[in-house]
């Protein structure tokens, strides 16, 4: 019987890096990315190449979902979206109901390339609009106006698009409840199946970071938090289930690639940074994409397909995390599947770590319990909405002490 198995591939191209955005990804302006697109393309081919790497072991999955996230995965050419997803398919067995998302930025989308990802099978886009004022969008530093947004989210519709997730922002430098609520409600009217609403996070590093004048203009606590339980409201007020802290979807219509990584079942990733927990094994590749491109030629020049994975010669790629042990996904597993509304099953985590959770977890569990921020009903533990509220605070009080 085959194994489940969810894929991410990164694309790190952009027009232009956001002023927010800590992601691995390159702008235009990039030194390392030439304008001929000679990098691109390399790229492209290094991806498939890192797919046949698997192929020796790859008729024992079956993939139940693909995310081709970013950067921006949408600046690719017509054409290249389709090879990748060819030669995934030439590898691994994909189920036929199988959930396949791809990342558009508005501004990026034209009607053939939409017209190309249908065709290459995927049924699922997450557009980013992240807010519809174009004043809080030059904020970002976002390459596009709402109308833009309009207007690529009507072109995947045109194409045959059922099933369309928008991305938001709250938080925003100079944004206010009133301007964050315009923007819900003109999401709204969109009809997408599901929305994702996430409050800005200064990253270190980021310009974001540097700037103090667009730091001046965040939101004050208070206001980030009236923008979250003002998303609950409306979001929920209009048919959509929060399944997730952050996420929202209509029934049917929760992203299925997002729930493999909050329950830790087994994902590739593949591309620079990408991470994988598989076979026993978390890692992820290097930062460096001349590297990537380099290795994967270097490696496929020497060795059949068949032997790479046995070998591990891509190993020199990738960050091996040697750390994982059953303390450390016992901790994951719970502060991953807290996240979600439906909690975690008892029965489940005994299954997958041979301890009760109870045992393990039982004095923070009950705590909680009493205090009316969790539940524990029918063998599935749970935050309620005031625990949701307070989420971050009562997670960290099931990390071990040497990681608090």
């Amino acid at each position: 019987m085959r194994k489940n198995l969810s894929i991410y591939i990164h694309i790190p191209f952009c027009v232009k890096k956001c002023v927010y955005c800590d992601f691995l990804s390159f702008g235009a302006d990039d030194p390392q990315i030439n304008r001929s697109g000679a990098v691109r393309k390399a790229y492209v081919q290094s991806i498939c190449r890192e797919l046949l790497s698997y192929k020796s072991i790859s008729k024992d999955y079956i993939v139940r979902t693909i995310f081709i996230g970013g950067g921006t995965p949408s600046i690719l050419l017509p054409g290249e979206i389709m090879n990748i997803l060819a030669t995934l398919r030439s590898i691994f067995k994909v189920d036929e109901a199988a959930e396949i998302t791809i990342e558009v930025n508005p501004g990026t989308l034209t009607a053939i390339k939409a017209a190309e990802y249908l065709d290459a099978g995927i049924n699922r886009m997450s557009i980013g609009l992240q807010s519809a004022h174009n004043d809080e969008l030059a904020m970002l530093g976002r390459i596009h106006t709402y109308e833009q947004f309009l207007a690529s989210y009507q072109t995947a519709r045109d194409a045959g698009f059922r099933n369309i997730n928008i991305d938001l922002i709250s938080a925003i430098p100079g944004q206010t409840l009133h301007s964050y609520l315009d923007t819900l409600e003109r999401v709204l009217k969109c009809r997408p199946e599901h929305i994702s609403s996430y409050s800005l996070i200064v990253e270190d590093g980021t310009p974001l970071a540097e700037d103090t004048e667009l730091l001046a203009k965040l939101p004050d606590e208070e206001a980030d938090r009236e923008m979250y339980e003002a998303t609950r409201k409306v979001l929920e007020m209009s048919g959509y289930k929060r399944y997730e802290i952050s996420n929202y979807a209509k029934p049917g219509y929760e992203c299925r690639h997002n729930i493999v990584y909050w329950t830790m079942d087994e994902y590739i990733g593949l591309g620079i940074g990408a991470a994988s927990f598989f076979n026993g094994r978390r890692y992820s590749n290097t930062l460096d994409m001349k590297q990537y491109i380099r290795t994967m030629e270097d490696v496929f020049d020497k060795r059949s397909a068949d032997e790479i994975y046995q070998s591990q010669a891509l190993d020199t790629i990738r960050h091996i995390d040697e750390t994982v042990d059953v303390d450390t996904l016992m901790e994951e597993y719970v502060i991953f599947g807290l996240r979600m509304t439906r909690g975690i099953s008892a029965a489940d985590f005994y299954d997958r770590f041979g301890h009760s959770l109870y045992d393990v977890y039982g004095d923070v569990i009950r705590s909680y319990v009493a205090s009316g921020h969790m539940k524990d009903e029918k063998g599935m533990v749970f935050l309620t909405r005031k625990g949701i509220d307070v989420s971050n605070r009562i997670l960290v009080d099931f990390l071990h002490d040497e990681n608090k």
